[in-house]
């Protein structure tokens, strides 16, 4: 569930660089850890096992607030929620880090301080719990409602200045087993299974729902994707749009296509292509593009995205968690490339028919079935091989098709649509002569400091 909150008319429209930060590092000492220590390792053990660390509590935070806000009172008292309300989101910051909703309720908070000249300092008793009024029916827009133009803030490009170079656009998708290709153009599958974040910037939040694909196995696919565009200056109200396997709605939560009664609502619209399989969502104040399909059963994503809007980071946000900025975390990838080798190994090796995966493909059968859409072997053909042999579902294959399709029609660079690795087998020993290169060089620079420190 996510929170909606009120928009605010002066949201100001930031765009800033993303400024180096200093990653997590545990320093220790020779003799007795100092209790520090020990907080730091707990803290990169909660990082790197979330499964083991206590679970979000945020939905509390806001059924709390909405409950005691409910009945129009005092703007005093509002504040005074209000107050309580951040205190209670601050205190699920540990728990909360990856989840979209705590980070809409920040947000959101920001907007409401704001409309309602709140003062962050003052009482902060909890909210009283209130009989809460049923909700307005959503309004009913219609097309006299949606603005064919809008002020130049409301258009990405008219609105930089005449002297700034022309933007650079990026591209993110995410498809098939899942298989990530980030906006750095690094090609990753991943395990990924639950929630994860996708996109978190000043002005949207995209996040995806990930299950197994074959009970028993690592593989992964999306079955649910929400996007969450910010509340922008006069151009755009909150909107939310979900999806998922067998619901890909051609209209936001609320029922409009639009971005809501601003005068530039309409440089943010819903465009059904195909009903019920490709949907394209345009954020003309953003410079943005996405693009969400229903394959089969699952889910793919893509988006083109200035490198402006991308790095648009909020400050104080870590963004290590955002899979399309820095890929998936290196415990949650699978080297599908080793799997090629072996698969490879066991072809050229006679052992093809033995090597029949369990749900009938064997190497040679994926290939040929992959190649029939996708001629070129490039990582996407790959892609489309290991799912085959993973799954079984002949729909990856199509997935995997139009991953790729949607790359020509995202991504500003034409040299750069295809992504290539270099033979399994060669890059398996090179990286094998790498280790053991690292490893000697060790071995020699501990004798050489023995030997000169004694």
């Amino acid at each position: 569930l996510f929170t909606f909150f009120p928009p605010s008319s002066d949201l100001t429209r930031e765009r800033s660089k993303v400024r180096p930060r200093a990653g997590w590092m545990v320093m220790g000492k020779r003799g007795r850890p100092s209790a520090l220590e020990v907080c730091r390792v707990l803290a990169v053990f909660f990082v790197l096992f979330p499964a083991v660390s206590l679970q979000c509590k945020i939905l509390k935070c806001n059924s709390e607030f909405w409950a005691s806000t409910s009945n129009t009172g005092p703007e005093e008292e509002f504040c005074t929620a209000l107050r309580a309300y951040n205190s209670c989101v601050r205190r699920t910051a540990r728990t909360c880090r990856g989840d979209l909703t705590y980070h809409s309720a920040q947000h959101g908070i920001e907007d409401l301080m704001s409309q309602h000249n709140c003062s962050k300092e003052g009482p902060t008793s909890q909210p009283r719990a209130r009989t809460p009024l049923p909700p307005p029916p959503p309004p009913v827009l219609t097309d006299s409602q949606e603005r064919s133009d809008g002020p130049e803030v409301c258009h990405y490009e008219r609105s930089l200045s005449r002297s700034t170079a022309a933007p650079n656009y990026t591209h993110c998708g995410f498809f098939g087993d899942p298989h990530l290709r980030t906006f750095g153009d690094d090609f990753q599958t991943c395990k990924v299974e639950g929630a994860w974040p996708l996109i978190h910037n000043k002005y949207l939040s995209v996040q995806v729902t990930n299950t197994p694909v074959v009970p028993g196995s690592f593989a992964t696919a999306t079955s649910k994707l929400t996007i969450i565009f910010k509340n922008f200056q006069e151009c755009v109200e909150q909107k939310t749009y979900h999806a998922e396997t067998d619901e890909l709605p051609a209209a936001f939560a609320d029922g409009s296509k639009n971005g809501g009664d601003r005068h530039g609502a309409n440089t943010l619209r819903v465009v059904e292509k195909v009903p019920g399989q490709h949907v394209e969502i345009q954020a003309r104040y953003i410079g943005t593009t996405i693009v969400v399909r229903q394959v089969g059963r699952y889910l793919t994503f893509a988006v083109r995205m200035p490198e402006e809007v991308v790095n648009s980071v909020e400050e104080g946000d870590n963004q290590d968690l955002y899979l399309c900025l820095h890929g998936c975390p290196a415990n949650q990838r699978i080297d599908f490339r080793n799997f090629r080798a072996r698969a490879t190994e066991a072809h050229s090796g006679g052992r093809s028919r033995s090597s029949t995966g369990a749900h009938g493909f064997t190497y040679q059968s994926a290939k040929a079935k992959c190649k029939e859409r996708l001629p070129v072997e490039d990582l996407y053909f790959h892609s489309c091989v290991f799912d085959l042999l993973s799954s079984g579902d002949i729909n990856f294959t199509m997935a995997a098709y139009y991953a790729f399709e949607d790359v020509k029609m995202l991504h500003s660079n034409s040299k750069r649509y295809h992504i290539f690795d270099s033979d399994p087998l060669m890059s398996s020993a090179a990286k094998r002569g790498k280790d053991l290169l690292s490893v000697f060089l060790l071995n020699l620079l501990a004798v050489l400091l023995w030997i000169f420190c004694t």
